[in-house]
């Protein structure tokens, strides 16, 4: 889980710059509106909208955005149709690259994500060359200095969660996805603040690479972020520590 971790600490940091250019809103609005489309408009019975509306207001977006896009989604409001796809490709050292995008247009995306892998060392991969590399997993992270090892055992393990481990200044918390939200209400009802909790592509296996290969895949993981199609990007490589010192 480690490695996960790591990632997800640059991809909070990098959140707040990617909030001033307007990217975040970009992507949720999308999720919402895919959401939406996908399971309806309420969040009671739609766990995936449920997510997306708590990431819209953690990223403080005003509720008539959140609504905005509900609406397009089911259809009260006109809007684009996006439709889910996955490319899948590999960075330096043979690192594999799991990239999900919602869009408009897929064979502009495909060209488009084609050209930012070959312009930073990577290149794309057929269908399936790497998705089962990673596995679907529920994933949340909290501070130590906001909840025992004992509590997150109670709470967490008790609601569903499949493993729990510690990693520098944060407990992190594995579960499968259908109890992703059954753990996720549990540590809320326990008033158990979370860094993170997301349904996640976790690698079942890293890469070790070398500092130079690590700086190339962030590279290649951020431009691929900054795509506006692009909605996550999933890596299995192991940064080493001097470059995490670096992009922290």
């Amino acid at each position: 889980m480690s490695g996960h971790s790591k990632w997800a600490s640059i991809k909070h940091k990098k959140g707040a710059v990617d909030a001033k250019r307007g990217k975040v809103f970009t992507k949720i609005i999308r999720e919402l509106t895919a959401a939406a489309k996908m399971g309806g408009g309420d969040p009671d019975t739609n766990p995936r909208l449920r997510t997306a509306i708590q990431t819209a207001k953690a990223a403080n977006m005003p509720a008539e955005n959140i609504e905005r896009g509900i609406k397009k989604g089911t259809g009260e409001l006109e809007g684009v149709t996006f439709e889910e796809v996955s490319y899948e490709g590999y960075g330096p050292q043979g690192v594999a690259v799991l990239v999900k995008c919602l869009t408009d247009n897929k064979n502009r995306s495909a060209a488009e994500i084609r050209s930012i892998f070959n312009k930073t060392d990577g290149s794309m991969a057929g269908a399936g060359s790497v998705a089962w590399l990673f596995e679907k997993k529920g994933f949340i992270v909290v501070a130590k200095d906001k909840a025992t090892e004992e509590q997150l055992m109670e709470v967490a393990v008790g609601a569903g969660a499949e493993d729990l481990g510690a990693d520098g200044s944060a407990f992190e918390i594995m579960t499968p996805p259908h109890d992703f939200e059954a753990v996720r209400e549990a540590m809320e009802k326990a008033n158990i603040p979370m860094l993170s909790a997301e349904v996640t592509m976790i690698p079942k296996t890293e890469v070790s690479v070398t500092a130079n290969s690590a700086r190339n895949v962030i590279k290649l993981i951020e431009t691929l972020e900054d795509h506006d199609d692009v909605q996550n990007v999933y890596s299995n490589c192991d940064i080493p520590e001097e470059v995490m010192k670096e992009v922290s």
